[in-house]
């Protein structure tokens, strides 16, 4: 059975899994169901045609699947859908898709978002990501699993981001972040592979020596298109299957263009 507190609003086509808990002043109202185990401790807000998962923990004053803020929204019936054994602390918001979009925001599993995070319309976001303090994802937003994405870091609508990226903090993100890529800066830029990430995951010696020369052979070489230095890169380091998704993420262009190292200031400019 569902414990549901005496304060808890709960609407007729909201259903409830074993085990959950709704605590003080959550408002449930909509296509909402909530998986077994998953607790909301007060104050919770979740609305339209929304799916949580299992043994996920919801923090007071979140609003989940409320209308997206785009203007072109028109109250189509799409969807938020969130895995299980994910954390969505305070004041987290997390908005539907639109008809413009995929028509679904989809949220992974063991996910954590930190206070005051916003999800933003059609993003789809793998498992196992990290969003802190008030990180920002724009509409259209893909998030590989394992990424981390700093405090007030802001990225852009439409930007596709690696699994094992890394987003430093008040980073402002406008180009696709390949796998295992770090970035940062105002405007952010590549700044390098996120290897105490792979390191912390349990990434061998020989993987990640691999990945830096693959890297260096992509970004820092400074002979040939990148689709050439790509090709290069393919034929020395095509054997480890992490330098094989960069490739794949690079060959696979989306509607943003790459984000890569910063020039230096030294480097001779064209006019």
């Amino acid at each position: 059975m569902a414990s549901i507190h005496p304060t808890a609003v709960i609407g007729p086509d909201v259903t409830l899994g074993k085990d959950v808990q709704v605590g003080p002043y959550c408002v449930l109202d909509g296509t909402v169901s909530i998986g077994e185990g998953t607790r909301l401790i007060s104050h919770v807000v979740v609305g339209g045609h929304t799916a949580i998962g299992k043994h996920c923990t919801i923090y007071p004053f979140a609003s989940l699947g409320h209308a997206p803020q785009d203007l072109k929204y028109k109250g189509e019936a799409s969807q938020l859908v969130i895995g299980d054994h994910t954390v969505i602390r305070e004041h987290v918001t997390m908005n539907p898709g639109t008809e413009t979009g995929v028509m679904v925001t989809r949220v992974g599993s063991h996910c954590l978002f930190m206070v005051a995070s916003h999800v933003a319309h059609d993003c789809q976001i793998g498992d196992y990501v990290i969003l802190a303090n008030n990180a920002t994802l724009g509409g259209h937003v893909e998030v590989g699993d394992h990424c981390i994405i700093g405090g007030l870091a802001a990225v852009h609508q439409f930007v596709r981001i690696g699994q094992h990226a890394i987003i430093g903090g008040m980073s402002g993100v406008e180009h696709d972040v390949i796998p295992f890529g770090s970035v940062m800066g105002e405007r952010a830029n590549l700044a390098g592979l996120n290897l105490v990430g792979m390191k912390r995951r349990g990434f061998d010696r020989d993987t990640i020596h691999g990945l830096r020369n693959a890297y260096k052979m992509l970004f820092e070489d400074a002979d040939g298109t990148l689709a050439e230095r790509a090709q290069k890169t393919r034929s020395a380091y095509g054997t480890i299957p992490e330098v094989t998704q960069i490739l794949g993420f690079v060959d696979d262009k989306g509607s943003r263009s790459l984000c890569v190292p910063k020039i230096s200031t030294d480097t001779p400019q064209a006019a």
